[in-house]
């Protein structure tokens, strides 16, 4: 009797347990989103930045990636966004095709688009750039804007959202990629009113105007007309869905490029603004929890960002931070003209970075007033940026300024002291990056696994 009881038992949770397998679906609407350069140390400090939790720390799954590409331990975008479009491993430089160029690998989204879904890629920075090529295009360097800009025609994806093409040509006539896919059927969207009213079925949108690079303007120098990468994020949704089903993905892109010049205010407030993105897929899965999976997680971290330095020791200021107005890139402009017109002094850029930065005000009361040690610093690096010239070695001054405008560089550098955070790189690094996930399937990112691991993920959850 004892026996024929422990068998019936055994024999229930079987069935109860093979039910659950038949009965369990599988997500018609996939989102990834890719935060560029985003490291957990990025994440923890836009958290401690908000009054609220951000989104995606708010999800059930929490997991973490190796990023290493095929000849290199410390990835590019291009590698990196290859093996998580393709599950597969390649050099660096190269958009979804094997390192030796001869074999195009099929991405996720193209699955996808085999499969009868929808698709749609959206980036803060120019839609040819590497991330987001890499779930559309082949090619056997990122640098090839042109051919890969082209190759969004060819995808026949449902929706492209964000920067413009920084390989747009104009050598072949006016706007010539914004021409070829006006011909071959896309509706060209470029205004905030435009993008909520349309209902063409193919779409590229972008800001009418966008910055230097094409790209959407950080979030901190935002013109109020330019549409945000929420923005972007929440038509695609309402465009993509359909019963058959979506696959989205969104690029942080900007992340990266504050995270290169070592800008941390610019850099929270364009990843709290990825985060936004990420709020607009959770409403939707909302309203369809049994059919929807959204993953976030990072290409490669950038920039090696520390919550505390040497100076600050167990202090932290990050909210100081938030005096910052405008992005290191748009000071750097502004630095440019003062040389150019060699009407501004020391004294006077003083004052401009009491304004724009909040440094040397000594009425906010804040732990922003300079001391002697700062202004010499700045003062030197003023010199430099005005003259071009400086006493230092040059490898010395790459180490302090990266490359870029010394003066820029070192009133950011000097806020970020003061923050209580630190950047010993303006590189990439091997760092494993975050994951997170939400929705059905999702218990499957958990753990420490490789970049590639990802895509294999999501196709076992889309057959």
């Amino acid at each position: 009797m004892k026996k024929i009881s422990i068998t019936l038992i055994l024999l229930s949770i079987f069935i109860l347990t093979s039910c659950n397998i038949e009965t369990k679906k599988k997500p018609i609407y996939i989102f990834l989103f890719i935060g560029d350069g985003m490291g957990l140390s990025h994440v923890a400090l836009a958290d401690a930045m908000t009054d609220e939790k951000l989104t995606m720390l708010t999800f059930p799954t929490t997991g973490s990636t190796t990023t290493f590409a095929e000849d290199r331990y410390i990835t590019d975008s291009a590698a990196a966004g290859t093996a998580l479009a393709t599950g597969e491993k390649t050099s660096c430089g190269t958009i979804s095709q094997d390192s030796s160029h001869t074999r195009n690998i099929t991405t996720i989204a193209e699955l996808a688009k085999q499969k009868g879904m929808k698709v749609g890629i959206v980036s803060s920075v120019s839609i040819d750039h590497a991330t987001p090529a890499c779930f559309y295009a082949h090619q056997k360097s990122r640098s090839q804007y042109y051919d890969i800009a082209k190759q969004m025609i060819t995808s026949d994806f449902d929706y492209f959202g964000g920067g413009f093409a920084k390989g747009n040509r104009e050598k072949y006539g006016p706007s010539d990629v914004v021409a070829k896919m006006d011909s071959a059927g896309y509706k060209i969207i470029t205004t905030r009113e435009e993008l909520v009213s349309s209902n063409s079925e193919k779409i590229w949108a972008y800001n009418h105007t966008t910055d230097y690079s094409r790209a959407l303007y950080y979030e901190i120098d935002r013109p109020e007309d330019h549409i945000k990468l929420s923005e972007f994020t929440k038509f695609g949704i309402d465009h993509l869905t359909n019963d058959k089903g979506f696959f989205m993905m969104v690029e942080g892109g900007r992340i990266d490029w504050a995270s290169h010049g070592n800008d941390g205010a610019s850099m929270v407030q364009d990843l709290i603004e990825f985060d936004n993105s990420i709020a607009e897929a959770v409403k939707f899965y909302n309203e369809h929890p049994d059919e929807t999976l959204i993953i976030v997680t990072a290409d490669h971290e950038t920039g090696g960002l520390a919550m505390g330095n040497a100076l600050t020791g167990y202090q932290s200021s990050y909210k100081l931070l938030n005096y910052q107005k405008i992005s290191q890139d748009r000071f750097s402009d502004k630095v440019a003209s003062w040389k150019k017109e060699k009407k501004v002094t020391y004294e006077m850029a003083l004052d401009s970075i009491k304004v724009y930065f909040g440094l040397g005000d000594k009425d906010l009361n804040s732990g922003l007033e300079l001391i002697e040690y700062e202004t010499k610093l700045l003062k030197t690096a003023y010199d430099y940026s005005m003259t071009g010239e400086s006493k230092m070695d040059k490898y010395d001054a790459y180490l302090m300024y990266g490359g870029g405008d010394p003066f820029s560089k070192m009133v950011v550098q000097t806020l970020n002291t003061k923050a209580s955070i630190g950047w010993p790189t303006f590189a990439h690094t091997a760092y494993p990056v975050p994951v997170f996930a939400i929705g059905q399937g999702h218990e499957d990112f958990s753990g420490y696994y490789d970049n590639t691991d990802i895509f294999k993920k999501m196709v076992k959850n889309i057959k």
